[in-house]
């Protein structure tokens, strides 16, 4: 392929900083934290970038900070972000640097895409004098528990002046050396809810004196379930899940408080609003008719992920001028969620799929399995296309 001056010290600087970035992943892979508890993760992000003579910033939250690159010319502020938590997952895999923290896991790539925005930041930093203003870095806490780390760092200000935001998120679904783009909503809402059912508790061979909490909650689970067979547009997308259930004593004592805790999500911003009404309504109404009493507690939401069009346009552009146009797929909407979405409610951007399957390693299991892997080569990737298109979107921000 013919490269520009340009592209060719974008993918020079990218290719000499792999090794470094690899070592920067294994160490975070081998020590992940859980969401708001990314205490040590911080600190390394903080000394490494010093390392790199780039500024940082912490933040009035607990974890988490953010670090800016002054650009040659004056001009506006594109953004970067990583998540930096991982998950309560026990690690499964026989990588050399699997694990240390015992049942924490980097299940869903996040010390890659640390790695990554990190390699970013360093290739950035030796080309400042090709920069039409600045570069902010968001190293994010919390993506995986909500309700997430996204709002609490717009709330101290981390897109003031912001004009563009790019985010990423590897795709073990695609091949080491895609990525993948899709206009409009791309991601659903989460709303992650509890409920807790009441009764009144007696002995399991008089039941009539009794009102049931353990039976009551079976019947709200099964009925909440044909909220999407029958009360929504068949056309609208819309899973309502429950992941965990508790209650009861013993077997000889009927329960009388049961704790039921879910998750909604959908692929419009209207049902978003709606369906936890649903859920609440028929919950109550169950409830009521069995002598029971149930609340409900919204314990984060997270809203529809919509990417910009224009963002897209310079991320597709670039990737084709660096890599050919036969490495980008459209993606498909997915009900999995991200907070990343938060930004995007206040300033256009765009989150892109980094492909990292390579089935001779093995990397070929879903997100938040025990045995997710990543291709480590897909950093030269994911670094080379965010670092063109930062250059490319301050130059076109700045005319």
């Amino acid at each position: 392929m013919q490269h520009t001056e340009l592209e060719k010290k974008i993918l020079t600087i990218s290719s000499e900083m792999s090794a470094q970035q690899i070592i920067w992943r294994r160490y975070l892979h081998q020590y992940p934290e859980i969401s708001n508890n990314e205490f040590e993760t911080t600190k390394y992000l903080a000394n490494e970038l010093k390392k790199l003579s780039i500024k940082t910033k912490k933040l009035k939250l607990p974890t988490g900070l953010t670090a800016e690159i002054k650009g040659k010319y004056p001009g506006p502020i594109v953004a970067v972000r990583t998540d930096i938590d991982a998950l309560p997952i026990l690690e499964q895999t026989n990588l050399v640097f699997q694990s240390k923290n015992k049942g924490c896991m980097h299940a869903c790539g996040h010390d890659m895409h640390m790695a990554v925005v990190l390699g970013t930041a360093a290739v950035l930093q030796k080309m400042k004098d090709e920069l039409h203003g600045s570069v902010r870095f968001l190293f994010q806490p919390s993506e995986e528990m909500p309700p997430g780390g996204a709002r609490p760092m717009i709330e101290e200000g981390v897109l003031q002046n912001v004009q563009m935001i790019f985010g990423l998120h590897v795709d073990p679904h695609l091949k080491t050396g895609k990525i993948g783009l899709r206009d409009g909503v791309s991601m659903a809402s989460v709303t992650d809810f509890d409920l807790i059912v009441y009764g009144k508790s007696g002995h399991a061979a008089r039941p009539h004196n009794t009102v049931d909490a353990i039976v009551t909650a079976a019947e709200v689970i099964e009925s909440l379930q044909k909220i999407v067979s029958r009360e929504i547009d068949p056309i609208d997308s819309v899973v309502i899940t429950f992941g965990k259930i508790s209650g009861g004593y013993a077997r000889n004592v009927i329960c009388d408080r049961v704790h039921i805790v879910g998750t909604i999500r959908t692929l419009s911003t209207k049902a978003s609003k709606d369906v936890p009404k649903k859920v609440k309504r028929i919950a109550q109404a169950i409830c009521k008719a069995h002598g029971a009493k149930v609340e409900m507690f919204i314990k984060g939401e997270y809203p529809v992920l919509v990417n910009d069009f224009s963002t897209n346009e310079i991320l597709q552009k670039n990737y084709i001028s660096l890599f050919g146009k036969n490495k980008i797929e459209q993606t498909a909407q997915v009900l999995g969620g991200e907070d990343f979405a938060c930004y995007l409610e206040h300033v256009k951007g765009a989150m892109f799929r980094l492909g990292v399957k390579n089935k001779k390693i093995e990397a070929d299991k879903p997100w938040h399995s025990p045995k997710f892997i990543a291709d480590e080569e897909a950093l030269y990737f994911g670094t080379s296309l965010i670092s063109a298109s930062v250059i490319d979107s301050l130059g076109k921000l700045s005319r």
